[in-house]
């Protein structure tokens, strides 16, 4: 499946983009929670929620917000894009995606997928000057941008739970990501380059699962 460009959806400009990049996460709380504090979470091996977040694992999922769009039972409702973009841990990346014209409405359209999302912190281990070349790059180049290929890297074309994403995974890039473990013993992405720990695993949304990782997958082919 290759993700195909559709129409402009968004006015942001490449200096509000770009200083998103540069605070790391566009619009985060001071006293906001981000899944690489842990410390709240009782256990990794199964989530202690109900509805939409009773087969979610991982210590991240406790900074998943109680209640409202960007709730488990919230983002079960919306189409992978749209869940993103009311989860204060993926601002970060919904500006990337916001990037690319169209990119989206793409994600959004697609009938299944397995997203690897990184939480913002992943994107703060990014030295801000390579970042904000990316995105520009990627208003310039659209989906013959570097930024789409490693966007493109975090996703698979079809909609695998904790069970059936394990093992090899071939991603929209064209390359493939190695995963491994369980969610009572963790589990892990890799791509060869960088492995990624999973945060909050198994995640539904109305078109797509996430896994939300703590490191951007950089070895793209």
């Amino acid at each position: 499946m290759k993700l195909q460009k559709f129409t402009r959806t968004t006015g942001t400009t490449l200096a509000a983009l770009t200083l998103c990049f540069g605070l790391a996460a566009c619009g985060e709380d001071d006293d906001s929670t981000t899944a690489g504090d842990t410390s709240g979470g009782d256990d990794t091996s199964s989530s202690t929620e109900e509805g939409a977040g009773a087969q979610t694992f991982g210590d991240g999922c406790s900074a998943i917000p109680a209640d409202g769009a960007g709730s488990f039972d919230g983002m079960v409702m919306d189409p992978v894009a749209t869940a993103a973009s009311n989860n204060p841990l993926l601002e970060t990346l919904v500006t990337a995606v916001g990037a690319i014209d169209g990119l989206g409405d793409t994600l959004n359209g697609a009938p299944e997928l397995t997203v690897f999302a990184p939480v913002n912190d992943a994107f703060a281990a990014i030295p801000e000057a390579d970042l904000n070349g990316l995105v520009m790059e990627g208003q310039e180049k659209g989906d013959k941008s570097t930024l789409y290929k490693i966007l493109a890297h975090h996703v698979v074309g079809a909609n695998q739970d904790q069970d059936a994403v394990v093992g090899s995974q071939d991603t929209l890039a064209g390359d493939s990501l190695t995963i491994e473990g369980s969610p009572e013993e963790g589990m892990t992405v890799s791509d060869g380059t960088v492995t990624a720990n999973v945060l909050c695993g198994n995640i539904p949304t109305a078109n797509a699962t996430v896994y939300v990782i703590d490191q951007v997958l950089t070895g793209v082919k």
